[in-house]
């Protein structure tokens, strides 16, 4: 795998939208450290945060970065960035559950129709691979930030059906809960933990976990197999809300607050509905089209998943105890 991974990222030009977020910085790290791309292209609407980021990695002449101001709503925009481009990582997104749900056009118009944008722009311009970054909320969503990344998946996979002589290949990835990204609730058990208390929603409360260099790597690793029109799913530890607060501030106080308005007690990377077209990959499972476009020769000898099956976080057969979960913390 890795000289396929090679083969994609050393001399190519390399985009990821939203790249001045959490995971952005971390597969910026990861991509200049370990491999070799003509041009990285931190496409972002925040200058500050952009600005932030050239203090780390300077777009100097002899640099490979380069940075440019744009939003995935702005379909020319996307256009003028994706001149040349090989390969588009798209991470660009409202992800904030209550803040989606407060501001539900808003979501709509970033995460729906951005999606679009970007699909529409990697064909105008010739892109070879676009990988989305999708969410576990996507399945079976219950608030709007699922339903909008729900509907940004069946675009990425449905625009393999009308590429044509472009041959531009789609897919996504769906995980759960990224450790240390800045919507996680780490930070702010940390920041609670000050003040010798912490809130919690439900003890009751399950989610899977990945720490940023896992969804970093995971993402790398899905170019090199990506045929077009998969979404894959890592597999992935669970973790009760009540251990991770142990973890991040042993010995407070806690409140119970109550499910936030969109939240579930558990969620679900895959729902029984899905299972029919899934298939075990060993370190993943890929969800796989069931359009006429989709050959069955893709990914041959994978073994499908039990039909029915579900993969849910209060189900999970792995679990993170407290230990586990503070050296995930570091790591993460």
């Amino acid at each position: 795998m890795a000289e396929m991974v090679d083969s994609i990222l050393n001399g190519s030009s390399l985009l990821i939208t939203g790249g001045t977020g959490s995971f952005g910085n971390k597969f910026i790290e990861m991509v200049y450290r370990d491999y070799h791309p003509r041009r990285i292209i931190i496409f972002s609407r925040d200058e500050l945060k952009q600005h932030i980021m050239r203090q780390r990695w300077p777009d100097s002449a002899e640099s490979s970065i380069r940075y440019f101001i744009g939003d995935v709503r702005d379909h020319q925009r996307l256009k003028r960035a994706f001149e040349g481009v090989d390969v588009v990582i798209h991470a660009a997104a409202l992800k904030q559950v209550p803040a989606c749900e407060y501001n539900p056009s808003e979501a709509v118009r970033t995460n729906v129709l951005g999606a679009l944008n970007v699909i529409e722009a990697a064909l105008d311009c010739g892109v070879k691979q676009v990988l989305a970054l999708s969410s576990d909320k996507a399945t079976s969503p219950y608030n709007l930030y699922g339903a909008t990344k729900l509907v940004a998946e069946k675009l990425f996979v449905q625009a393999n059906s009308y590429r044509g002589e472009h041959g531009t290949r789609f897919a996504c990835v769906r995980y759960g809960n990224v450790v240390g990204s800045r919507g996680s609730v780490v930070p702010l058990f940390r920041e609670q933990a000050k003040a010798g208390r912490i809130t919690i929603t439900d003890p009751r409360m399950t989610r899977f976990w990945i720490t940023l260099p896992q969804a970093a790597q995971f993402v790398v690793s899905c170019l090199t197999i990506m045929q077009g029109g998969e979404v894959f799913i890592p597999r992935l530890p669970s973790c009760r809300i009540a251990d991770l607060a142990e973890a991040v501030a042993p010995g407070c106080g806690v409140e119970h607050i109550g499910i936030r308005p969109g939240e579930k007690l558990a969620e679900s990377m895959l729902s029984e509905d899905e299972s029919f077209s899934t298939v075990d990959l060993g370190d993943r499972y890929a969800i796989l089209p069931t359009h006429p476009w989709w050959s069955n020769g893709n990914h041959a000898g994978a073994k499908p998943v039990p039909d029915g099956w579900c993969y849910r976080s209060d189900l999970n057969d792995r679990w993170l105890d407290v230990a586990e979960l503070r050296r995930m913390i570091d790591a993460g």
